[in-house]
């Protein structure tokens, strides 16, 4: 394909790491082919918007978005200049062709499982002129597609990256359209996964999360045939010279087996922190929801989790508001809450996806209702967030330095436990692990100071 090698391309991510590591991937392939990435769509001779479906109105976000973007198009053919914008991720695999009639700026829809064929999708619309819809499941592998083009290598990401194990969901949660967008689960194979790390330890990343809808079901087999659980693939990557600290999201308590508890509380490159959704703390809301596990069936989860590891910091989503929920259920989701404790988590009002199960549920939750619990439910999580912060004052770590803070010399990381804490970085740079004491605490960062150990 013949591609200039001064076109440039902007992409938007939206929603959850998974897009950010699947933009990121769209940017290694567009760099073979010539395209420099830019911060800013103005002057992008391909726009691409990597869109999630998880939220209400996310479909008519990305309209709006493309209304702007039409404008711009408009302008650079004013100039003689060519504006390809395509949108990518889950809203293009949901709307396909909805998406063209709604919108006939756009030029290529494509979703999640069809990155990997960006070159020739970009040669369909550029050559030919005609809209390209690619919503299919292939049967190829994007990632072994992806290795075997030798001119698609990774990027430098920083010291810190996201490596995608694991697609799909075979959970079918109510309110969830995953299963429908990202398809059946699927893990990636051994080698395929230990390739890739290799590539991003070589480029300097020090810190991977491994990535998946439900990565904790990861099921990948080796050269060998021998078949992986995330707990053993972790103990393999730990092995990567470079590669000093593991993590990994997100998991389904269904699928929490003994292997990965074990590795999180025997490997030290295996960072203490687990994020691990419960949604609500009601056996009712989450029979509705179609979780699959209970609320005591959690709780206990969380207790042999952290007898095994017992500086664990714990992460959680929750949905208010779902269908049915009354205010005895909520008043169950708080006093889950209030006995596991969690050192951050991330709430949220249901929301209607359509498509989903629960979105043809009756008894829809009214919106008054939803906020006034949302809002009481975040004062109780950001009570325990900040607690859990204070308890790190004066408390010693190693932080791995990621980048410039705000200030003259001052350096941010991340600490173990994933909260950014700040130091005056005193002549070290970024990629650098360095023992630190906690000195100060905020509801949502740390201040710090290096020590020097004997």
């Amino acid at each position: 394909m013949n591609t200039e090698p001064n076109k440039k391309v902007f992409i938007k991510t939206y929603g959850c790491q998974m897009n950010v590591y699947d933009s990121e991937r769209m940017n290694d392939v567009l760099n073979s082919l010539g395209y420099g990435t830019i911060d800013t769509p103005d002057d992008a001779d391909l726009i691409i918007l990597n869109t999630c479906h998880i939220r209400e109105k996310a479909a008519e976000k990305v309209y709006s978005e493309i209304g702007r973007l039409r404008i711009l198009k408009q302008a650079r053919l004013v100039q003689g200049k060519q504006a390809v914008i395509a949108v990518a991720g889950c809203v293009a695999q949901a709307e396909g062709e909805e998406i063209i009639r709604r919108a006939p700026t756009v030029d290529l829809v494509f979703g999640p499982q069809t990155y990997h064929r960006l070159p020739q999708l970009i040669e369909a619309v550029t050559s030919d002129g005609k809209k390209v819809i690619e919503t299919d499941f292939p049967a190829e592998d994007k990632f072994e597609d992806l290795a075997r083009q030798n001119s698609v290598k990774r990027l430098a990401r920083g010291v810190s990256a996201f490596l995608t194990v694991q697609e799909g969901c075979d959970k079918f949660c109510a309110f969830c359209v995953v299963p429908f967008t990202r398809g059946a689960e699927f893990s990636r194979p051994v080698a395929q996964i230990t390739a890739e790390a290799r590539e991003l330890a070589d480029a300097g990343v020090r810190e991977i999360t491994l990535l998946g809808q439900n990565v904790n079901a990861y099921l990948g087999a080796d050269n060998d045939g021998k078949k992986f659980s995330l707990g053993l693939l972790l103990e393999h990557l730990s092995k990567i010279d470079g590669i000093e600290r593991l993590r990994f999201t997100t998991s389904h308590p269904r699928d929490m087996d003994d292997e990965l508890i074990s590795a999180m509380a025997s490997n030290k490159k295996v960072m203490p922190y687990l994020h691990l959704p419960v949604q609500a703390g009601s056996d009712k809301t989450l029979k509705a929801m179609n979780r699959q596990h209970t609320a005591e069936h959690y709780i206990n989860l969380i207790a042999k989790i952290r007898k095994a590891k017992p500086d664990l910091a714990l992460s959680g989503d929750f949905i208010v508001g779902f269908p049915g929920e009354t205010d005895a259920d909520f008043e169950e989701t708080l006093a889950l809450v209030r006995e596991v404790t969690y050192a951050q988590a991330y709430s949220f009002k249901y929301s209607v996806r359509p498509g989903t199960k629960a979105a043809e549920m009756a008894d829809q939750v009214p919106e008054d209702v939803k906020s006034e619990r949302l809002a009481r439910l975040q004062i109780l999580l950001n009570e325990q967030q900040l607690k859990f912060n204070q308890a790190c004052l004066g408390k010693e770590f190693d932080l791995l330095l990621e980048r410039p803070g705000r200030q003259d010399g001052q350096l941010v990381g991340r600490s173990p436990y994933l909260q950014s804490v700040h130091i005056d970085g005193n002549g070290h740079k970024t990629g650098e692990i360095v023992p630190v004491c906690v000195d100060n605490v905020g509801p949502h960062s740390l201040s710090a100071h290096i020590v020097r150990r004997v």
